[in-house]
């Protein structure tokens, strides 16, 4: 469906709670002045790795113009949600950050990658001086993967002017060159370090046996953090007894989930519905996508669903665990018009958080849930979830599995 914006003039027609476009433009506005100079100083509270031209891509230093109090915040997705940070200040927040960048080889070493490396890994801002080739242009990109990125330039030089604080378990891991990536996330999040925290430190090359250690996109940096965490709470998961039939629901910033477990062994499917006027429907109609696994898990990528499927498993799971249950999961996330652009997968996973910290509803049997879940999302969305529900894989397995138990009952 096509936003009348002509004539709407940021007056709501589209149903929004604000108008993207002029988020945009305030944000340009508000740092459009700050970038009539080619040398600055400021603290940088992350790198970027891009994905073009791999395995020669662009790296990036990222950092605001001026000195602030709390760049921290600029790079802080979990904090984001728990704050409950709307879009025009999260949008702030990244326009402000200027991607000084450079292009290497994933495996190349050399003293602007030792730089964002020493950023990656420290766990405050660290002060930089930085000298671009020419004045930054404004742009700021949004993607469904990553949180946006603001005003770009060819870096010139780059100098720390502070000690970046690396805590004590990072360096330990870091110099550790004989210890798998994977064994190194699972240690540090167990350690208390949060997945945006893990993938800078994968993006930048940081981690890893020494052969292996590369630099990795931080689009696919965010989706490994997510699968190898998840991978290896799957495996203790697995090993617990089965959960009562319950029924969780929340959200955050447009996203909507209802989590739906079923009193059977691991498995997890997502659909993801697109109402009208949300991002990547442009059509009058909700469209769906889904992806599935099966207690086994997957072999291949979710293409359908992308890195949102693996970013809500992983707060699926970290719920599982801490309930010390395993379950067959249905999700489903509705993406309404107040999604107006895209931020990044770590929406779906603080989302998803939020949804299963509410207080779930306990049911005696897979029916009745499924039929509350059924009126529930007609009253929210106006929108009957039948067809959703005829292409579950998973309820259909469900229904078609035979299971021991059942033989048992028949033998006695």
């Amino acid at each position: 469906m096509q936003i009348p914006c002509i004539k709407c003039k940021g007056r709501g027609f589209c149903g929004r709670d604000f108008c993207p476009i002029y988020a945009k433009a305030q944000a340009l506005f508000r740092v459009q002045k700050l970038l009539d100079k080619q040398e600055f100083l400021g603290a940088s509270p992350a790198p970027f790795v891009g994905r073009v031209g791999y395995p020669f891509v662009n790296v990036g230093i990222l950092s605001p113009p001026e000195r602030s109090d709390n760049v921290w915040e600029y790079d802080a997705p979990r904090h984001w949600a728990e704050s409950n940070y709307a879009i025009p200040q999260i949008i702030d927040f990244r326009s402000s950050l200027i991607n000084s960048r450079f292009n290497a080889h994933i495996k190349d070493q050399n003293k602007f990658l030792e730089i964002g490396q020493e950023v990656g890994m420290a766990s405050q801002p660290v002060d930089v001086e930085i000298r671009l080739e020419k004045k930054p242009f404004f742009r700021t990109t949004y993607d469904a993967s990553i949180a946006p990125t603001g005003p770009n330039a060819t870096l010139k030089h780059v100098e720390i002017t502070s000690n970046p604080k690396v805590p004590r378990a990072v360096d330990k891991v870091v110099s550790d060159i004989d210890l798998k990536a994977t064994e190194a996330l699972v240690y540090l999040n167990g350690k208390g370090f949060d997945e945006n925290y893990l993938s800078r430190l994968l993006s930048i090359g940081t981690l890893g046996m020494r052969p292996q250690r590369k630099l990795v996109p931080t689009r696919w940096s965010i989706t490994a953090v997510d699968d190898m965490l998840a991978k290896r709470l799957m495996t203790e998961v697995r090993q617990y007894p089965e959960s009562d039939y319950e029924f969780y629901r929340g959200g955050y910033l447009g996203n909507y989930y209802f989590v739906l477990l079923f009193s059977e062994p691991w498995s997890y499917e997502l659909f993801e519905s697109y109402l009208p006027r949300a991002g990547w429907n442009p059509t009058t109609e909700i469209q769906f996508s889904t992806d599935y696994e099966s207690n086994a898990g997957r072999t291949t990528y979710a293409e359908e669903c992308a890195g949102g499927y693996y970013a809500a498993r992983l707060a699926l799971l970290e719920l599982l665990q801490k309930k010390k249950r395993q379950a067959s999961a249905l999700v489903m996330r509705f993406i309404t018009g107040e999604y107006a652009v895209p931020l990044g997968v770590w929406v779906c996973r603080e989302a998803t958080r939020k949804a299963v910290k509410s207080k779930p509803i306990v049911f005696d049997d897979c029916k009745t849930m499924l039929r509350y879940a059924q009126a529930l999302i007609q009253r929210k969305f106006g929108y009957d979830i039948t067809q959703i529900l005829n292409e579950s894989r998973l309820l259909r397995n469900i229904k078609e599995q035979t299971k021991l138990t059942g033989f048992l009952s028949q033998a006695f």
